[in-house]
């Protein structure tokens, strides 16, 4: 005779034998398996990201937001475990918020990539986080730093991270110039992204991008029809 609900014991087996019933969607970590990318201009930064989250082979979200503002004119682009990411991205603003009270005046895009890769760094055997942080101050102008995994530092004119990142390596050191314009810099990190996310099964979605400058931040989306193609058909 079967026992009431209630009166049923649970054993480690008959829990592992029911854990292996849910799907592995279900079982698998959110992953921003990702193209993110920014690029420096005179007078500020573009940043662009596509926005697919996927958790294994199973694509969690198609709209997803790598684009993160963490304080004003300062934002950072997401690539890894999203719970990771989202994480640290609140912890830095936290901080941000109470270093902005202390100095009376906004924090530097610096400080901002500083306690990016402090985070970083310190959880490194724990964290799967890449990180392009990219913003406007003062005193430097725009500016774009990386912090990959493992929580190095380094401020680059143009970078790019993620798993679409790989694919698009020879586009953006063929394409790339100094001093291009913000316009030039937009269609630019959109012919980029686009490009990764055509060739990798964990980029996709639509391209966000935002340009960052004194007069503050200008958000843009291209749809999925918009993206441009390169190929015919």
């Amino acid at each position: 005779m079967a026992l009431p609900m209630s009166e049923k014991k649970i054993t480690v087996s008959s829990f592992c034998e029911a854990n292996s019933q849910i799907p592995e969607w279900l079982r698998s970590e959110h992953l921003t398996g990702t193209t993110i990318m920014a690029v420096e201009f005179d007078g500020g930064v573009v940043i662009g990201a596509d926005s697919r989250t996927t958790t294994g082979s199973y694509v969690a979200n198609r709209v997803t937001d790598k684009l993160t503002k963490v304080c004003d004119r300062i934002y950072c682009c997401r690539s890894g475990s999203a719970a990771d990411t989202q994480a640290i991205a609140d912890i830095v603003s936290y901080l941000l918020e109470f270093h902005s009270i202390n100095q009376n005046e906004p924090p530097l895009v610096h400080t901002a990539a500083n306690l990016f890769r402090n985070r970083c760094y310190d959880y490194r055997d724990s964290l799967l986080a890449g990180i392009i942080v990219g913003g406007w101050d003062k005193e430097k102008g725009g500016q774009v730093y990386s912090v990959p995994l493992g929580g190095m530092f380094v401020r680059q004119p143009c970078a790019i991270g993620g798993s679409g990142s790989t694919y698009i390596y020879g586009y953006v050191d063929a394409h790339y110039k100094e001093g291009m314009s913000k316009d030039e810099c937009l269609q630019f990190v959109s012919n980029a992204v686009s490009l990764a996310m055509f060739r990798d099964g964990s980029s996709g979605g639509i391209v966000r991008l935002a340009v960052i400058t004194e007069d503050g931040v200008e958000r843009k989306t291209i749809l999925g029809n918009e993206l441009p193609r390169f190929y015919e058909g």
